[in-house]
């Protein structure tokens, strides 16, 4: 019998690698194509509809992309928004999130009611627009963060795994005379990386791929992130009308321009994910068990 199931394992092993691999397969190859797409010329592109491997490589779109400093002034404008919004985002979401946490915080129940509340329903985007407005946050880099500084669901997750932190740690603080702010950030914290890791990593993807938020907020095209730019590269490539500050005297090459765009916004977060991994599924499983 045992013999029989040992067996039955191997072969449900066996399917199951089967499978995986598969769908890794299926998940990878629109990727490797995009990248081979952004290697390869006009002419080829044009005749052949799915490309792994280009005949003749050519990096006349990379030229094209980065023939003018607009894009390294973008790719600025993305990294310093990225990077401040995330450390914001993260600062105000722990400093709510360990207030909620605390079992002994008035109106707890209400204020957690109001959260969930946002995450079905919302002020929608033109009165967005207004409270942008009325506050003075128009053509500011401000507009991109303070609206979106707090995610409801990262708050939920980052207030539940505040909760699974013993909460003897925090008394044993507390005796030895540390402040509610000294145990958070000595003690809580710390004990929190997978979390603060994760969270993290969602709320650096939201802010680099910031797009709707710039083109309402920022009138002057010298603030546009990178991917506003990109955007308007296609809309060149693409032959239509073109108006951003963009002064490449070097051709577009058609369709592999769009899979170069890809490859130049998607990049950096794909090279920042390795570092963040070994934290990510722990920190999102952890969160979620307790509510």
């Amino acid at each position: 019998m045992v013999e029989d199931r040992t067996v039955g394992g191997r072969v449900f092993a066996a399917v199951n690698y089967a499978l995986l691999s598969i769908i890794a397969l299926v998940t990878v190859l629109p990727f490797l194509h995009v990248v081979a797409g952004s290697f390869t010329t006009s002419a080829e592109m044009a005749v052949k509809k799915f490309i792994l491997f280009p005949t003749v490589w050519s990096f006349d779109a990379y030229t094209f992309i980065f023939s003018t400093n607009t894009i390294f002034r973008a790719m600025s404008v993305s990294v310093g928004i990225t990077v401040f919004g995330t450390l914001f985002s993260m600062l105000i979401t722990a400093l709510m999130a360990y207030g909620l946490a605390r079992r002994d915080l008035d109106g707890r129940r209400g204020i957690m009611f109001l959260v969930v509340f946002t995450m079905l329903f919302s002020g929608g985007l033109i009165p967005t627009f207004l409270v942008v407005r009325e506050l003075g946050m128009i053509d500011s880099y401000l507009a991109l963060v303070i609206p979106s500084s707090i995610s409801a669901f990262n708050l939920i997750i980052l207030k539940n795994f505040f909760q699974n932190i013993p909460e003897g740690l925090e008394e044993s603080a507390k005796i030895d005379g540390c402040s509610d702010f000294g145990i958070l950030f000595r003690i809580v914290l710390p004990l929190s990386m997978p979390a603060i890791a994760t969270l993290s990593l969602f709320y650096a993807v939201t802010y680099w791929n910031t797009y709707l938020s710039a083109i309402l907020y920022l009138n002057d095209s010298l603030k546009w992130p990178i991917q506003v730019l990109l955007r308007q590269i296609v809309v060149l490539a693409s032959g239509m009308d073109y108006s951003a500050d963009l002064d490449s005297a070097v051709p577009p090459p058609d369709q592999t321009i769009k899979m170069a765009v890809i490859v130049v916004a998607t990049l950096p977060i794909l090279l920042i994910y390795p570092f963040l991994q070994k934290h990510f599924a722990k920190g999102a499983m952890l969160g979620s068990i307790k509510g």
